[in-house]
């Protein structure tokens, strides 16, 4: 040991990594039987928002050896599910008064609360010196995005957004293959979600009615950083994707699952132009008026990424459809075969290929290629699995692949998408490092959402 690790503070997440490496020298079934975990290993943990998604993310970071402390949720109902299978857990209903309470009992912090609150909820636990995990996407607003993603390089905590596709084996073939140039050089890329209308409405009007708030809600802490309206039901506890104050619609939902890939294959970065068509009655056309309520019924919407690798990987164009929209079946696809109801299609030089959300296996077309990719080396390292990832980043282990750092620029690329439906029919040209649009400046104050008092990122 030399002397600047001897003279190394100590700090809870060494000590997990030191911890995790002297049990690799007697096996952990010989000290406490399989599938034990020494206390020493468990990772202190506090949950905000834990119900829906939220709660899955509690019992699968549980289920890795992780103790969670503290729960904080807004609604008892929702949250119901998770507060009684953790009834160690202390509750609370402000994430505010539970990270003042609680920092110096947990290492790591995950977030499930709706789009709107990722940001301040996951700025706040950062601030705080925890490591987090955040549901996707990873913030409301892309002034969010890049203030989170810097704050969280700078404190230099373990991070993961929630695209549990990242860590897939379909992922990896997917980057793997084309990387290869098993389908050609790639100018042409289409993505695709069916979830806008399907699971919430869009292209509706605010409530007129004004129903009770329940007495097991807190509405003014739903709201959190939002500007104040009255309770409906039409919000919370799942209607909220579709509206603009708390949501970022199909695109923000779906998006981090599917664009993540072709971002990540394709080494993207920041696209230079995008542009919407939208719709509220189902047809596109270049007359479109958003109604501000709600995201439109569908939605077209046209990236633009430049050359990239000095030149190596040409430009590419991206589309997204939205709302029951999808792009044309390839002709190569065999009689009797559809491209899945959220995908991506890679249309090459040599080939095309296609997969499902959440890194679903590639399907070459045509198929002959298939033979050709076997013989394509593997390349990348394979993923424990999401959350593993996480949890062992958090005891002294790698840095996620769906880090802040990936996760952060990525989601930069979706909610340009989402900035784009502001201005429909209008190509923005945008520059990531003044980090404004530059041919319409009036949009630029759609960046960001004034917060209401008391909250702040």
């Amino acid at each position: 040991m030399n002397r600047t690790t001897r003279n190394a503070p100590i700090t809870r997440r060494n000590f997990l990594g030191a911890a995790a490496f002297s049990f690799m020298i007697v096996p952990r079934h010989v000290l406490g039987g399989r599938g034990f975990v020494a206390p020493s290993e468990r990772l202190r943990v506090a949950g905000i928002g834990v119900g829906g998604m939220g709660g899955g993310d509690v019992a699968t970071i549980t289920k890795l050896g992780a103790d969670y402390i503290a729960l904080c949720d807004v609604d008892e109902t929702r949250a119901a599910g998770t507060f009684g299978a953790h009834p160690q857990a202390r509750r609370y209903k402000d994430f505010r008064e539970l990270l003042d309470k609680e920092a110096d009992k947990i290492d790591a912090v995950s977030v499930g609360t709706p789009d709107h609150v990722h940001a301040v909820a996951s700025m706040a636990a950062i601030k705080a010196g925890k490591h987090v995990y955040c549901q996707k996407p990873l913030t409301h607003t892309l002034h969010e995005c890049r203030e989170l993603t810097k704050a969280a390089k700078a404190a230099g905590v373990m991070t993961s957004m929630g695209n549990q596709g990242h860590a897939t084996e379909g992922a990896r073939l997917t980057n793997e293959w084309i990387q290869a140039g098993v389908i050609g050089a790639v100018r042409e890329i289409h993505v695709w979600s069916d979830r806008a209308g399907r699971l919430w409405k869009q292209g509706i009007g605010r409530p007129t009615d004004s129903p009770s708030v329940p007495s097991t809600l807190d509405w003014n802490l739903w709201l959190g950083p939002i500007r104040e309206r009255l309770y409906h039901s039409a919000y919370a506890p799942v209607g909220w994707r579709g509206w603009w104050d708390f949501g970022t619609g199909a695109l923000g939902d779906m998006g981090c699952h599917i664009i993540d890939h072709p971002v990540w294959a394709l080494k993207l970065g920041a696209p230079t132009s995008v542009e919407a068509r939208t719709t509220l009655d189902g047809t596109i056309n270049e007359k479109n008026q958003l109604n501000f309520e709600t995201y439109p019924i569908a939605a077209i919407i046209t990236y633009q990424f430049p050359a990239r690798d000095g030149g190596q990987l040409p430009p590419v164009t991206m589309t997204w459809y939205d709302g029951g929209l999808m792009p044309p079946a390839p002709a190569e696809l065999p009689d009797g075969k559809q491209l899945p109801d959220n995908g991506v299609l890679y249309v090459g030089s040599r080939g095309k290929m296609y997969h499902s959300s959440h890194g679903g296996m590639p399907v070459l077309l045509p198929a002959e290629l298939h033979e050709q990719a076997r013989t394509v080396p593997q390349t990348m390292p394979r993923s424990p699995g999401h959350y593993e990832e996480w949890v062992q980043a958090c005891k002294g282990g790698q840095t996620p692949a769906a880090s802040f750092d990936y996760s952060g620029p990525m989601t930069e690329t979706v909610l340009l998408g989402v900035l784009s439906m502001r201005a429909p029919g209008r190509r923005l040209l945008w520059d990531s490092t003044q980090f404004k649009v530059t041919n319409l400046p009036e949009v630029n104050q759609c960046i960001h959402t004034e917060y209401r008092k008391g909250w702040s990122l």
